[in-house]
């Protein structure tokens, strides 16, 4: 425990971790107001590229969670500094128009339509496909063009249950395409990095938390930072042997988190 008190930078996934679709985790407030106690910062770490940050900043302020820019990194985020040093000349976007918006606004030359000249193909988690969608990728995956994809997650968390997230569409298409993308959201460590970068903490002074082993968990692990797996969205502690990956701290929910560190319990 000497170890988890010495954290300052907390990377904290959203859907399954914080909330569920619109409903707050017991806890939450407590455990953001315990880190700004300590001089520490938490930043939004989501592989959601479904909403623009401004999105989430709206949904985090109805719940009483005063946010802004600074304080997120999405898998959008990442997925557009790859674009960008791979240097694509004209990107067919699959995904919502706020995922659309935020590729075009960063000054990508992005289209919904096929054409002439596409030489990737980048996906996001898509709360608004359709059936056109899924035949423009099939036609553009037969030619010899990038595929990128924002994150691999295979479900969405919601009130009901579980939504097919990016990962599942992804096999979809592997499916009728034989084709696979190159990933760049967690599991990937980019944007753990990223975050470090912007804060000037250390690896030591950083950790994770997650409701997924495969994705937050692997995240952390793959950037050489503390793991914390909490068990109230997708993850179980099953899970640990079906994915070979073992978190630093399992609690079952923020609130146990929190009281551990407050020294309630």
């Amino acid at each position: 425990m000497d170890k988890l008190k010495q954290i300052k930078l907390y990377l904290l996934d959203m859907d399954g971790t914080i909330y569920l679709d619109n409903s707050l985790f017991d806890g939450t407030m407590d455990f953001l107001d315990y880190v700004k106690s300590i001089g520490g910062r938490y930043i939004f770490l989501t592989n959601n590229s479904s909403k623009s940050v401004d999105k989430y900043i709206e949904k985090l302020n109805g719940m009483g969670i005063s946010a802004d820019k600074n304080d997120f990194l999405t898998s959008t985020d990442a997925t557009i500094v790859y674009l960008k040093k791979e240097n694509y000349k004209k990107i067919y976007a699959l995904g919502t128009e706020s995922f659309k918006e935020q590729l075009r606004n960063s000054g990508l030359n992005i289209t919904d339509e096929v054409s002439d000249g596409i030489d990737c193909l980048c996906m996001g988690y898509d709360t608004e496909l359709t059936y056109k969608k899924l035949e423009d990728a099939c036609i553009l995956l037969n030619e010899d063009i990038a595929y990128i994809a924002t994150n691999p997650d295979w479900v969405c968390p919601t009130h009901y249950g579980y939504a097919p997230d990016c990962g599942s569409v992804s096999e979809m298409l592997a499916r009728a395409t034989g084709k696979k993308p190159k990933f760049i959201g967690k599991p990937e460590p980019a944007m753990a990095e990223l975050a470090m970068e912007m804060t000037g903490f250390e690896k030591c002074e950083t950790a994770v938390i997650g409701d997924r082993l495969y994705t937050d968990i692997a995240c952390g692990a793959n950037a050489e930072i503390n793991t914390i797996f909490v068990l109230s969205g997708e993850g179980t502690k099953e899970d640990i042997e079906k994915y070979g990956i073992k978190p630093d701290y399992i609690f079952d929910n923020i609130r146990d988190l929190y009281d551990k560190l407050s020294g309630v319990n």
